[in-house]
């Protein structure tokens, strides 16, 4: 199949096929930026919600900008990887400040703002303003591998340089937006890593893995590593009828969230040892440490934890924000007005159910 009649046929896949996603109904390159990161990582069902109330929260570039980090990072509860909420408010203010309110079109020049990179740029670039640059995200690198048939690994120096070499080769520069998100749906929904839907798809005349039986081995896949796992306290602190909460460090992991104070175990501590040390190094506090309550599994992309969650009396030391940015007293009842780690908002549901003996 000639390259020409390639696209023509994916095109018109896309044009008769596509789903009716809300980002789609609008050329607006703000809406298309929120989408594009929020898409990262995550799945398109999960997403649209998340997205409907954010573009209703914050309908612009300026309104983003002037918002509190605390009111995005809200908005964001639950949606995972809160760098990309953290990078979204930090671009907001370089595009109000350096570039008038209006998102920049060209591809080189958004990779310069927080939070974008070359998938990211190449999609607003493209999708929002028409430009000539291809799209490489997870779908397309898996249409393209199989395509050309890619004995490499995707991943690997040589993979990603043939990839971008069949990119380039492939691109619809014409309507290169249209391309782009022609080829992340095929992958999304036909060109899939198990069981794809070859006898759906528009190009499986033209593409090497489905003319070799190959589908099931292109592209290749390296072994995950087995992920570490973690032991990790939090206490309920009470002072009368209120709650001690922390806000962690915005440069850190889950920066600019809130939490109960704790920490990692470390060797050869107990639990009950590694809460008061962490209570001592985040917030020179003393507590008697009581009961524990409760315990949270949960997975990280690169680790996975158990929150040993422990009931706990304040005794002295008026905290300090000595490991987190700041602290408060809070009601149970006004937890919901922060934005915590999904493993907390477990906690905060089986507290507000009466955990507190």
């Amino acid at each position: 199949m000639k390259d020409n009649e390639l696209q023509q046929k994916v095109l018109d896949w896309y044009r008769a096929r596509r789903r009716d996603l809300p980002w789609r109904r609008s050329a607006d390159p703000y809406r298309i930026w929120i989408s594009e990161v929020m898409l990262q990582q995550t799945q398109v069902d999960t997403v649209i919600p998340y997205y409907e109330r954010f573009i209703e929260q914050f309908p612009g570039v300026e309104s983003l900008a002037k918002a509190d980090l605390s009111a995005v990072l809200k908005a964001w509860e639950g949606l995972g990887y809160y760098a990309r909420a953290r990078n979204l408010h930090r671009a907001a203010a370089v595009i109000v400040r350096e570039f008038d309110g209006f998102i920049p079109k060209d591809y080189q020049t958004l990779k310069t703002l927080p939070g974008i990179g070359e998938y990211t740029a190449a999609a607003i670039a493209s999708i929002a303003f028409g430009q000539p640059v291809a799209v490489l995200d997870g779908n397309a690198r898996r249409v393209l591998a199989r395509w050309i048939g890619l004995t490499e690994e995707p991943r690997s120096r040589e993979g990603k340089r043939t990839l971008k070499i069949a990119a380039d080769r492939f691109l619809y520069g014409s309507d290169a937006g249209a391309w782009n998100s022609a080829m992340m749906e095929l992958g999304a929904m036909v060109c899939t890593p198990q069981n794809p839907r070859c006898d759906a798809c528009p190009a499986c005349l033209g593409c090497q893995a489905h003319r070799l039986g190959a589908t099931d081995r292109i592209p290749l896949r390296t072994p995950r590593k087995p992920i570490p796992h973690y032991h990790v306290t939090a206490g309920l602190i009470w002072d009368k009828d209120s709650l001690l909460i922390a806000q962690r460090k915005e440069e850190g992991f889950l920066g600019g969230l809130w939490e109960f104070p704790g920490g990692k175990q470390e060797d050869g501590e107990s639990l009950t040892e590694c809460l008061s040390r962490e209570l001592t190094e985040e917030l020179n506090i003393r507590v008697e440490v009581g009961e524990e309550v409760c315990q949270v599994e949960h997975a990280y992309t690169h680790f996975s934890i158990t929150l040993h969650v422990f009931q706990c009396e304040y005794l002295s030391g008026p905290p300090q924000a000595l490991g987190c940015t700041r602290w408060k007293w809070v009601n149970p009842a006004k937890l919901s007005e922060f934005a915590f780690p999904h493993a907390d908002r477990t906690v905060i549901e089986k507290l507000l159910q009466g955990t507190r003996s």
